[in-house]
C-alpha cells in the first residue's frame, strides 16, 4: 500500500510505503544524523526483520526523507504497539512528513489489535516532546539512565479510541 501525501501549506508532496530492506542504505545517514546514539545498518536490519511490516518510509522526488518503525508488544494482559524509531531529514522538518508517518504507524499498529502506542525519547528533546504531545500522546514515567550516556529517556504513551 502507497499513499501520496501533499501538504499545500507546507509546499510538499511525498509518498509512503512500507520500507523495504533495501532501503536502509538510504535510512542509515538519516539516522546517523539525527541520533546521538544510533542503531546503525546492523541494528535497522536486526528490527526490519523483527518489525519488517512495520516499517514505512516517506520518499519526495525518489529520495527517502524519513522513516519510521516499530512492532507489537504483547504483555499478555494487553497488546500495544511500540515506536521504535521515528526521523526526517532536517530539510523536511515541520512539513508533515514525521506527522504522516507516525499516523500510519499508529493505524497499522492499531490494525494488528494494538490498544494503545509507547515511545521512548530523551527528556532533553523537547521539540520531539512537543511534537508527541500535540499529536495526543502523554508522559507517562522517566527511565533513569535509559540511554547510552546516562542520558533519562521520557516514556510516552497514546491510546488508542475504540
Amino acid at each position: 500500500m502507497v499513499t501520496a501525501g501533499f501538504h499545500p501549506e507546507h509546499g510538499i508532496t511525498f509518498l509512503i510505503r512500507r520500507a523495504n530492506p533495501g532501503d536502509i542504505p538510504a535510512i542509515v545517514p538519516l539516522e546517523v544524523k539525527a541520533f546521538t546514539d544510533p542503531w546503525g545498518e546492523t541494528g535497522i536490519r536486526e528490527a526490519m526483520e523483527l518489525y519488517l511490516s512495520s516499517f514505512f518510509v516517506a520518499v519526495a522526488h525518489g529520495t527517502i526523507i524519513g522513516f519510521c518503525g516499530g512492532g507489537i508488544e504483547d504483555t499478555g494482559d494487553v497488546i500495544y504497539g511500540h515506536l521504535c524509531t521515528l526521523v526526517v531529514a532536517d530539510e523536511y522538518r515541520h512539513r508533515g512528513v514525521g506527522r504522516e508517518l507516525l499516523r500510519w504507524i499508529e493505524d497499522d499498529l492499531r490494525q494488528k489489535g494494538a490498544s494503545a502506542i509507547q515511545l521512548e525519547v530523551r527528556i532533553s528533546n523537547h521539540g520531539a516532546i512537543a511534537f508527541y504531545k500535540r499529536l495526543g500522546y502523554q508522559e507517562i514515567f522517566c527511565y533513569d539512565s535509559y540511554y547510552k550516556d546516562g542520558e533519562d529517556g521520557l516514556v510516552m504513551m497514546r491510546w488508542f479510541s475504540s
